[in-house]
């Protein structure tokens, strides 16, 4: 019987998974706790990743159409209000909104989200991506201490319409001192689509009541949004704005809003760098007990490398066996590891449904796993290339 070029090598491929798996479980407590220390080191990758590129890609998925105008010395800087007609006067701005951080606490400190205050309608202009029912939107407008949350939100704390919330803040207080705010609660918004459903973990506040009963920073506000007509216009418009209050006690400085939140983050501290890290640290911790557990197992088997030269094996091929031993060991920690980093993530509560490991998280598990691998095994490849047969039998 003529045997076909596939059937051939599928045995042959069938032969050599059947050496490495034998290689690899010739000790098995010692392969095992190499793959759990894998698993583990996979695991914390998946995780650090996945937030990583929340804070990074967050600052992606925001629109391209709007800048934000703050205050040339620091975000924390309020400007007045007075300069919002001047920016909307701007050839190219098609609606100004403004925005100022609330900074309150719910029931206690673990509470904690972010609310800002607004103008309902400039709000509704410049955000089209929040939606929510016309009556919602008017009563928002039309209630002088009114407040929206976003679907998220509501669904953490049990809230529905009409629920009073108090905010203890700890930046504004009211008129006698009196920290604790009660907001009622005249609507629920949500997402145009799920990345931004998502990102529905916050509440605006009715600017109006905000700004008459606070005690201080009258007519201030934190930030200005800025819609524009062309995103290709935008470096332009934002010189422009800033030009505008050149040389004024107003400066501004005005960015995308990609830019204005990646430096929010900056605030912070470079959390990117110290996600990677971590990562790096864990991973040279990994390369070295995995380099240890290749090496030792090649040389406890440099006999049997010698018996398959003497069977014909080429260097080549023995090269590729040691390489795919640290290929599968790799894989097979990585799979656990991120099977258990797509069930811890699962697990989240739902303000925290913006982290989930994506394409571009996936990229930099198959990338660890080949570097690894590579790293790992072909210091031991190439020493079971290189052995004499009559060295390698003596066990030499």
């Amino acid at each position: 019987m003529v045997i076909g070029a596939d059937e051939r090598s599928g045995r042959a491929a069938m032969k050599y998974l059947h050496l490495i798996l034998s290689a690899l479980l010739r000790k098995k407590t010692r392969t095992g706790l190499t793959v759990l220390s894998l698993a583990a080191a996979f695991l914390l990758l998946g995780v650090l990743q996945a937030v990583n590129s929340v804070l990074a890609g967050g600052a992606d998925f925001l629109g391209a159409n709007r800048l934000i105008s703050q205050s040339r010395v620091s975000f924390t800087q309020p400007l007045p209000m007075r300069l919002l007609p001047q920016i909307e006067a701007i050839p190219g701005v098609k609606r100004v909104g403004h925005s100022q951080f609330f900074g309150g606490i719910y029931q206690d400190a673990r509470n904690f989200f972010p609310q800002f205050a607004v103008d309902p309608q400039r709000l509704r202009d410049t955000y089209p991506e929040w939606v929510m029912s016309e009556d919602a939107w008017r009563a928002f407008k039309s209630t002088r201490n009114g407040a929206i949350a976003g679907r998220q939100l509501a669904d953490r704390f049990g809230w529905k319409v009409g629920d009073i919330i108090p905010l203890n803040s700890f930046i504004w207080t009211q008129a006698g001192g009196v920290r604790t705010w009660e907001w009622p609660l005249v609507g629920i918004f949500d997402g145009r689509d799920q990345e931004w459903s998502d990102r529905a973990g916050l509440m605006y506040l009715n600017y109006g009541y905000f700004d008459e009963a606070r005690s201080g920073g009258k007519g201030l506000a934190g930030v200005f949004v800025v819609l524009i007509a062309d995103p290709n216009q935008a470096e332009r418009i934002a010189a422009d704005i800033d030009a505008r209050f050149e040389n004024s006690t107003e400066e501004t400085k005005t960015q995308s809003e990609q830019e204005f939140q990646l430096g929010f983050l900056r605030q912070l501290g470079d959390i990117g760098f110290i996600v990677n890290a971590i990562s790096g640290a864990v991973f040279f911790t990994i390369l070295i007990l995995t380099g240890y557990t290749m090496s030792q197992a090649v040389r406890e088997r440099i006999p049997e490398l010698g018996v398959l030269k003497c069977l014909g094996f080429t260097d080549a091929t023995v090269l590729s066996l040691v390489l795919a031993e640290a290929l599968v060991l790799c894989l097979v920690g990585a799979a656990i590891g991120m099977a258990a980093a797509l069930a811890a993530i699962a697990g989240l509560p739902a303000e925290y449904r913006a982290v989930r490991i994506g394409a571009d998280v996936w990229a930099v598990v198959g990338l660890s796993v080949v570097v690894l691998a590579a790293a790992t095994g072909l210091p031991p490849a190439l020493h079971g290339m290189r052995l004499k047969i009559v060295d390698a039998l003596a066990g030499r």
